[in-house]
């Protein structure tokens, strides 16, 4: 049985840093913010599926995107709670079937990349076979811009280190921003997020401050958006896997700096345009 409403979600969102003491280089000693980190168990109908290290800034958002993004569920009506409990560290998520099995779903699995080690449920390659993103495009001085607009968020970031930011854009638009101890979760949560309110990703560009693993295109490019920014650089998989989806890859994107890696023919060099 399936509901056409939104689940039932707690919020559950921690503070996100900490203040310790800490002896600097010069022998003083000085408060410090530390990023806080919990493990979060997933339960699907009381099916232990993965425990996730996180900020806890958004659980219930990282909950339903990560389900999504590796397939567990492609209707969110399927689902009929998200409950967080921090006192046990484990989220809830509660289904209208409750006789679901994923075992195995579970038995596939890949352990990917990056901070910390990520774990995609199913075979990388047949992920991206059956989908080709929306062919927008995207400008020069719009990516300039939102650089810019960027540089007023990371907020946990400048405070203590330790964590990834990943925002959804709408041209030079921020539309939700959050930051995690790792881009897996921070991906996720973005993806909850869209998935929550019925978000298409089509006019969407995607910004993080992680490396563009083959993880991080087959996520953005399940969102259906068509631009994938970063601060660093890219793994040789993860440009194939643009390639194969159709997804523009700028890398190294800094200041002024940039380097487009796939999808060139969509990108218009405004302000060079401009400055000539």
């Amino acid at each position: 049985m399936k509901n056409n409403n939104r689940p039932l979600l707690t919020q559950s969102g921690l503070a996100h840093a900490v203040v310790e003491i800490a002896v600097d280089e010069n022998g003083q000693k000085r408060p410090i913010h530390l990023v806080m980190e919990r493990p979060l168990t997933l339960y699907v109908d009381k099916q232990e599926i993965v425990t996730l290290m996180t900020m806890g800034a958004e659980p219930e958002l990282l909950t339903l995107g990560y389900l999504k993004n590796q397939g567990f569920f492609e209707d969110i009506s399927s689902i009929k709670q998200v409950q967080v409990d921090w006192e046990t560290d484990a989220v809830a998520v509660v289904t209208y079937q409750q006789n679901s099995d994923f075992s195995q779903q579970m038995q596939q699995r890949t352990v990917t990349t990056g901070c910390g080690q990520g774990t995609v449920y199913g075979r990388l390659i047949d992920k991206l076979k059956n989908i080709k993103v929306a062919q927008a495009g995207f400008k020069q001085s719009e990516l300039y811009a939102l650089l810019n607009a960027l540089r007023q968020h990371n907020e946990i970031y400048k405070k203590a280190g330790a964590v990834h930011g990943c925002a959804l854009c709408c041209n030079q638009n921020i539309e939700f921003f959050i930051e995690d101890v790792g881009r897996h979760n921070a991906v996720d949560a973005i993806a909850g997020f869209m998935w929550l309110n019925n978000i298409n990703g089509a006019n969407k560009v995607f910004y993080t401050t992680g490396r563009l693993t083959s993880e991080m295109v087959i996520k953005v490019a399940q969102m259906n958006i068509p631009v994938l920014v970063s601060r660093s650089g890219a793994t040789q998989m993860g440009l194939e896997m643009a390639r194969q989806a159709g997804v523009m890859l700028i890398s190294r994107a800094k200041g002024r700096h940039f380097l487009v890696l796939t999808e060139a023919d969509r990108f218009l060099f405004d302000d060079l345009v401009q400055n000539n």
